[in-house]
């Protein structure tokens, strides 16, 4: 099978160096390039061009609402897809079902879900959020269930432990079905990814603890399609010497102290994912730029400020495109990118990285025999 790329949406800011804002709380240096309309549609329409299928846009305090911005952001795009991360903690799943029915239509079958059950307690409780972790993807459970039921077309009853529905409905289904995007690592998220997830997302771990999640949500769901994508930043250059240059100008620009604070921050975190990213690097600002290579090409760097996804891919085109074969070998089909700055970034890996995958024939609708042409995959 093909890889799918997608590329992601500041909204919470971006800048050429890593911006330092997480979920639970917004840190005191700001983005150098605010998330405003026009910066974030030079950024759409910079990863609609270079091939990418669709953007991911996240959800959260700490960043403008998702589906207002990717609405707003239909008609300066014809293709591209938006992957619109929410929490079901915070909408209805009725609401939910008819949110992404309109805009199903009003996009054209360009809309994919990202639902985030949520592992941080501070960002919850802002969201009026008070169930524990594993209470929340028990939740999510049933509020996917309700929502693939309203799809059907037919009024849809539920009774559970959080929700009650009765009759519940949308004015058309949407079509096609937007495809559900899911990740958690705990032993809570792995059966509800099982059961409900179109693509099971994980954060950029090294390959062989991606292939042991794998294999685990895989002997969960033994009759059902599932994909399985990766959430990862790249730092590609046109040499390893270049590339690496760049990881160590990132890091230069880390100052100690806003490390410790972002660090003491997310160790808190009730998010299995985050203190499996937290392991890669244990914090260690000291440990130099290399010393934050967790697997060939693999580099745990921006996890030291940053919450969620913390590493990144760096290399020659060619050694990035290797790593990502390598993760391909074991199952990993969509690879959810950005770097900083997220549009210049984009080019260099659009213009650099795609047409080598291209080449090796890991790209679907790709034609890299095109002189100068850039390979543009299927949506």
């Amino acid at each position: 099978m093909s890889v799918t790329t997608h590329w992601f949406l500041p909204t919470s800011g971006d800048g050429r160096t890593v911006v330092e804002r997480f979920h639970a709380n917004r840190a005191e240096h700001s983005a150098r390039r605010e998330p405003d309309i026009d910066y974030l549609a030079q950024v759409a329409r910079a990863a609609e061009q270079l091939g990418f299928t669709g953007v991911l846009t996240p959800t959260g305090t700490f960043c403008e609402d998702a589906w207002l911005v990717t609405a707003a952001l239909i008609r300066e795009t014809s293709r591209l897809k938006f992957l619109v991360a929410f929490r079901p903690g915070a909408v209805t799943p009725t609401l939910a079902a008819q949110m992404a029915a309109t805009y199903q239509r009003i996009s054209r079958g360009r809309l994919l879900l990202n639902v985030v059950t949520g592992g941080d307690a501070v960002e919850q409780e802002r969201f009026g959020d008070f169930l524990d972790h594993d209470t929340r993807y028990a939740r999510t459970d049933e509020f996917l269930s309700i929502v693939r039921g309203i799809w059907t077309g037919r009024p849809h009853d539920f009774d559970g432990d959080h929700y009650r529905v009765v009759g519940a409905t949308a004015l058309r289904p949407p079509t096609p079905l937007p495809e559900i995007y899911f990740g958690g690592s705990s032993d809570a998220a792995l059966p509800v990814a099982a059961r409900h997830a179109d693509v099971y997302l994980t954060w950029g771990e090294p390959p062989a603890q991606v292939a042991e999640k794998i294999n685990r949500v895989r002997a969960l769901a033994p009759d059902r399609p599932l994909r399985f994508g990766i959430r990862l930043h790249t730092i590609s250059r046109d040499t390893s010497t270049e590339a690496w240059s760049e990881a160590q100008r990132l890091l230069d620009a880390l100052d100690p102290s806003t490390v410790a604070a972002a660090q003491t921050q997310l160790s808190a975190s009730q998010s299995v994912g985050q203190q499996r990213m937290l392991e890669l690097h244990k914090g260690g600002l000291d440990r130099g730029v290399r010393g934050l290579e967790v697997h060939p090409g693999l580099w745990a760097g921006i996890g030291l400020v940053r919450g969620g996804a913390g590493t990144a891919l760096v290399g020659s085109h060619a050694e990035v495109a290797d790593l990502i074969e390598e993760y391909h070998s074991i199952g990993i089909t969509e690879f959810v990118l950005s770097g900083y700055p997220h549009l210049e970034e984009a080019y260099w890996f659009g213009e650099g990285v795609r047409p080598e995958l291209a080449r090796r024939g890991l790209l679907v609708g790709s034609n890299p025999t095109a002189a100068g042409t850039l390979p543009v995959a299927a949506s």
